[in-house]
């Protein structure tokens, strides 16, 4: 028994503890809490560690640490002993992404040791909406994106990846590990576009992560040469009608602050603001 506040790295035999620690919060723990149902908490499996934080020999608080560090229904106390940790692994994360406030405390107790950042977006609304619009009509164009059209939705997943985080996902492996990951979502039928008549994406997003409570749309891009034409709240509601029937009672996604366009078509398809992520890009 844990008397103590600990910190130390979950083990299988503890799932159901942490998955019930990730279900007191199921729209922001959506990404983490779905990787977990799939994979359980074998770090091999799960692509990195789950880090626990016990008081009084109960788990409290979460971080996973894989490609992200996300700290997860985290305590300050929790921050502190996950930053702990992480400061004496050393940074093997391509970022650090989670709730506003227990992001930011983490990374002003990490960055002396990681930093500097190649970004800091500190406030990132968190939008949910359970419901369709009652005055945007879904895209009859937008539609699931087959397996054998990989070769049509890549470049387009390339380019919002590229004008999202500021780096190509194809640099490194050559983009083995990102292609991978879009052909999983394909496969699933969590991708969605609307092509042209010559064949190209000109809006295109998907549902990232899905569980049975929540689920969490990402990589919404419309191609810039059809940028203001208005395809975006139609585009959206078309995903947002296929996420609701299919996937999940609540839909979320976060998006960045300045991104004024984005925020303005996700209102006008309903969706609220109920939060804040924030994101340290390395």
């Amino acid at each position: 028994m844990l008397t103590q506040t600990t910190t130390r790295v979950l083990e299988p035999s503890d799932l159901d503890a942490a998955l019930a620690v990730l279900d007191r919060e199921p729209v922001a723990n959506a990404f983490v809490t779905a990787r977990v149902q799939v994979a359980g908490l074998d770090p091999w499996r799960l692509g990195g560690e789950m880090w626990g934080w016990y008081e009084d020999g109960m788990l409290a608080s979460l971080c996973y640490a894989g490609a992200n560090l996300v700290p997860i229904c985290a305590t300050p106390r929790a921050v502190r002993g996950f930053a702990d940790r992480a400061r004496r692994a050393g940074r093997r994360c391509s970022s650090i992404v989670g709730p506003a406030a227990a992001t930011a405390q983490l990374w002003r107790l990490l960055e002396p040791s990681w930093g500097p950042a190649r970004e800091v977006r500190a406030q990132q609304p968190l939008m949910v909406t359970d419901r369709l619009p009652d005055d945007i009509v879904p895209d009859p164009y937008v539609r699931r994106v087959r397996k054998d059209e990989m070769e049509t939705i890549m470049p387009a997943c390339v380019a919002m990846f590229t004008e999202e985080v500021g780096v190509s996902p194809l640099a490194g492996d050559g983009g083995l590990l990102y292609q991978a990951r879009v052909a999983e979502l394909v496969g699933a039928g969590r991708s969605f576009a609307r092509l042209d008549q010559d064949g190209k994406v000109v809006f295109k997003a998907e549902i990232g992560a899905a569980t049975s409570r929540a689920c969490q749309v990402q990589g919404v891009w419309v191609a810039p040469e059809y940028r203001g034409r208005g395809l975006a709240a139609p585009g959206m509601a078309a995903v947002l009608r296929y996420a609701l029937a299919d996937v999940a009672p609540v839909v979320s996604l976060y998006v960045n602050d300045f991104n004024t366009a984005a925020r303005a078509a996700y209102r006008r398809v309903g969706f609220k603001e109920v939060g804040a992520f924030m994101s340290v890009l390395f």
